[in-house]
C-alpha cells in the first residue's frame, strides 16, 4: 500500500451522515424515545430536525417523555390562542415561537426535572420572568417542575407582551 492511498481505518471517503448519526447513538445521555420516536437527548429533550411550520413543534411536543408532554401541548396552546398569527418552527431542538418580520418572542426545552420557557426580550416584560443572571442579557426564563402550578393569566400576560416586543433573530 502507497502512502497516498487510504487504509482500510481512514474515514476518507465515508459519507460523514451515516457515521454521524452512529456516533449519536453511542454517546452517554442519549436515547431512543420510549414510543420508538425521536431521540432523546441528555435530560429528556427530543431532537427534531430544524423545520418550520406546526408539524415540526407538533413532533416535538409528540416526543417530550412523560408529564412535560402535557405541558407542552398547554403552552402551545396558549401561545396560539393568544397570538393567533404566530409564527412557529423547529430550531436547536426545542420549539420558537414569533412573528413573522418581528423575530422570535419565545422558546421552550425539556430539561431532566423541568421544562424551561425562554423570553428573548423577558427585561422588558412586567413583571419580569424570574429566570435570568447577569451574563443573560435581555433574556428571561420561567422553569416550570412537574408538580408546579402553571399560573396561565400570568403566562398569557407573558406572551401577550413578548408578542408585541421586536423579536429575536439569529
Amino acid at each position: 500500500m502507497s502512502d497516498r492511498e487510504p487504509s482500510s481505518k481512514s474515514t476518507a471517503g465515508r459519507s460523514k451522515g451515516p457515521a454521524k448519526a452512529r456516533g449519536r447513538a453511542r454517546k452517554p445521555g442519549v436515547t431512543a424515545a420510549p414510543n420508538g420516536g425521536p431521540v432523546l437527548l441528555s435530560g429528556g429533550n427530543p431532537q427534531i430536525p430544524k423545520g418550520d411550520g406546526d408539524a415540526p413543534v407538533r413532533a416535538y411536543i409528540a416526543a417530550m417523555p412523560g408529564w412535560t408532554r402535557a405541558l407542552g401541548h398547554r403552552l402551545d396552546d396558549l401561545v396560539v390562542r393568544t397570538v393567533p398569527d404566530v409564527r412557529k418552527a423547529v430550531r436547536w431542538n426545542s420549539p420558537f415561537y414569533g412573528i413573522e418580520g418581528q423575530g422570535w418572542f419565545l422558546s421552550f426545552h425539556v430539561f431532566t426535572r423541568y421544562v424551561k420557557v425562554t423570553f428573548f426580550r423577558g427585561t422588558a416584560l412586567a413583571p419580569m420572568p424570574p429566570g435570568g443572571t447577569a451574563r443573560s442579557g435581555d433574556v428571561r426564563w420561567i422553569d416550570i417542575h412537574q408538580d408546579d402550578a402553571l399560573d396561565e393569566a400570568q403566562m398569557v400576560a407573558w406572551v401577550r407582551q413578548a408578542a408585541a416586543l421586536p423579536g429575536w433573530t439569529p
